[in-house]
């Protein structure tokens, strides 16, 4: 059993090229995790494996993200999200996380995926104002409140969650523009 590390107010920061991967049970159990995974998180991957992955959810997380990640998954569809998670020494890390469901040849979900990468400064300033007015919910109200309140903002702003992650973490500037354009000259 691993304990929770005091929260400090330190980031972790860690290169856009390293990827962090992990692998869980349909309980949320980790089965696996990469080396980037240990070396980021400060866990070892014996440490990690057979633990719930909730292990590093860090308090500023709004339950309705996850409550929304986990239904997506357990109906065999993918979804992205940006997570802040805590690190074994109480500080913590934001990532841009791609998850999907694992299938058998059935059809069948077995395991769940995570891919990671550190989320860019100007995707953490955009999400952060919107988590901390969730979490305040939460503590207040519930999640199904903090759920309806963030269904709401999504419905403002016409798009759902996918979307809203896509559009939040969709490369900006001369990237952005250059993406945008090779997909047009592919339709």
């Amino acid at each position: 059993m691993i304990y929770r590390p005091i929260v400090l107010d330190e980031e972790i920061k860690f290169s856009r090229k390293k990827f962090i991967v992990s692998k869980t049970d349909l309980k949320g159990k980790i089965i696996f995790t990469n080396k980037n995974f240990s070396e980021i998180s400060g866990y070892t991957e014996a440490e990690l494996v057979g633990e719930n992955h909730n292990i590093l959810r860090h308090p500023d997380m709004p339950k309705a993200v996850f409550f929304l990640v986990w239904k997506t998954l357990l109906a065999g569809n993918p979804i992205s999200g940006v997570i802040k998670n805590l690190a074994k020494d109480g500080r913590y890390y934001w990532v841009i996380a791609d998850l999907e469901a694992k299938k058998d040849t059935n059809g069948n979900i077995i395991a769940l995926t995570a891919f990671r990468r550190a989320a860019p400064q100007d995707v953490i300033d955009k999400i952060e104002e919107l988590y901390a007015t969730m979490v305040s919910i939460e503590k207040k109200h519930g999640m199904e409140k903090s759920l309806a309140y963030v269904e709401a903002y999504l419905e403002d702003n016409n798009l759902n969650y996918n979307e809203f992650i896509k559009e939040l973490t969709r490369p900006k500037g001369i990237l952005g523009s250059l993406l945008d354009a090779f997909k047009r000259m592919l339709r």
